[in-house]
């Protein structure tokens, strides 16, 4: 499709068409030289052998139409004005050049062949045959072959075209799948901080009153024993859960509600935790609202029991229609380490 001079590689097919190619151009010359020697005046003996020469050249001069095919074209559209028997391989080297090169530089050959034509007209007239109905022959043939190689011309594009295309289509879905799963990736590791974060603070917090009162008393000790078990059983609950959803094909993630903060506060109360939750809602309130408020004080009171052991923690939830939800975790001052 460029105007590069490399040859390109030829595959089984392309000997094939060469090969077709240059038969198509021998059997063309031989026509034309058989027809001219049964003319009423065939030419002289030296200009028809000199004929001959030039229409073998021109056919043997094709193995060159895939790496210099518009100076072949030129230089056969040249002969094309005395010689007869080149024309063959003339027609062969136009439907080349519209296959392989741009519109405009077909165009531009081609009309140099019309006028080679025109040429030969004037110099080896036929008598008995008027000059323009060669003239007309010559230019209906000569246009049939640019037609059929700058169709062939346009559909190489196109193919090339669509390939292109589905190429891009298929990296830009690949890139679209990468994305998604990076988001989905993110989406559940903010997740699994959400939900297990919670969980995992419970286990610390009591884990480490057992590791500094080793001599608590017995009951104490269950207690806070029954507090693990629970914590790290609900999250290997959570765990299952998200991991369910990661083998599901389609899915979201379990989503926490606004209702949900009461029995987050309960948990943290079984805890030891000291939670004071009040709620002043009037009306529904979103989904997505809801979840974002669940998360904070999810987050409030791990932060509290991380920083603030032994401390109250009040909660405030406070909502109506047009004026959102307004969440407010306040706590006291850590309690001293006896």
């Amino acid at each position: 499709m460029n105007g590069s001079a490399t040859a390109p590689r030829r595959g089984r097919r392309g000997w094939a068409v060469d090969i077709g190619l240059f038969l198509f151009a021998a059997a063309y010359g031989v026509l034309m030289a058989s027809m001219r020697l049964e003319a009423p005046s065939p030419p002289p003996r030296w200009l028809f052998n000199l004929d001959q020469l030039t229409g073998a050249l021109g056919c043997a001069a094709l193995w060159l139409r895939r790496s210099r095919p518009v100076e072949l074209a030129l230089v056969l559209v040249a002969l094309s004005a005395f010689s007869e028997l080149v024309a063959g391989a003339m027609l062969v080297a136009l439907f080349t050049v519209a296959v392989r090169r741009s519109p405009p530089t077909t165009m531009a050959v081609f009309a140099l062949s019309l006028v080679t034509a025109l040429g030969y007209v004037v110099l080896r007239p036929e008598p008995g045959t008027p000059g323009a109905l060669l003239l007309l022959l010559g230019v209906t043939i000569q246009g049939a072959a640019v037609g059929w190689g700058l169709s062939i011309h346009h559909r190489r594009r196109l193919v090339l075209s669509l390939r292109d295309r589905a190429a891009r289509a298929e990296i830009e879905a690949h890139l679209r799948a990468e994305q998604a799963q990076l988001h989905a990736r993110e989406r559940i590791a903010r997740e699994i901080h959400d939900v297990l974060g919670h969980r995992l603070s419970l286990l610390s917090v009591h884990a480490g009153a057992l590791e500094y009162h080793p001599d608590a008393p017995a009951e104490d000790v269950a207690r806070a024993a029954k507090v693990i078990r629970e914590s790290a059983h609900q999250a290997l609950q959570d765990l299952r859960e998200v991991i369910g959803v990661l083998r599901a094909p389609v899915g979201e993630l379990p989503q926490p509600t606004l209702a949900d903060i009461r029995q987050l506060a309960d948990e943290s109360g079984r805890a030891g935790m000291r939670v004071d939750l009040s709620e002043e809602l009037t009306g529904a309130v979103p989904d997505r609202a809801g979840r974002t408020a669940y998360r904070i004080v999810q987050e409030a009171l791990t932060n509290a029991r991380k920083h603030a052991p032994g401390a109250e923690v009040r909660v405030r939830v406070a909502g109506a229609p047009g004026r959102g939800v307004t969440v407010e975790v306040c706590n006291d001052a850590p309690a001293p380490v006896p």
